[in-house]
């Protein structure tokens, strides 16, 4: 069923790759790699968040509350500390 949570993504070396958490609101890029167990992988899947899609940072809340993030036409909230693991190719425009 989710095929690609075995394979991991290689980033080209020109790529600029930082974590969802650490992007400025407003900023968007590509989803690399997600760092996390299984169930991590699995929940992120259901909510669209997997390699190869594009995400928009439209907000994150001060002392670790969570991160409202778009991808595809769609605001879902996610914790701090999954939006850590998620890794996210800026440079791609």
């Amino acid at each position: 069923m989710f095929g690609w949570i075995r394979r991991r993504r290689e980033c080209r070396p020109e790529c600029d790759v930082t974590t969802l958490a650490s992007m400025r609101p407003g900023q968007s890029g590509v989803v690399v790699d997600v760092r996390g167990g299984r169930t991590m992988l699995e929940r992120l899947a259901a909510l669209g968040i997997r390699p190869g899609k594009r995400v928009l940072k439209v907000s994150s809340m001060l002392l670790g509350g969570p991160v409202t993030v778009e991808v595809d036409r769609c605001q879902l909230a996610i914790g701090l500390q999954m939006a850590s693991r998620i890794l996210v190719d800026v440079s791609v425009s």
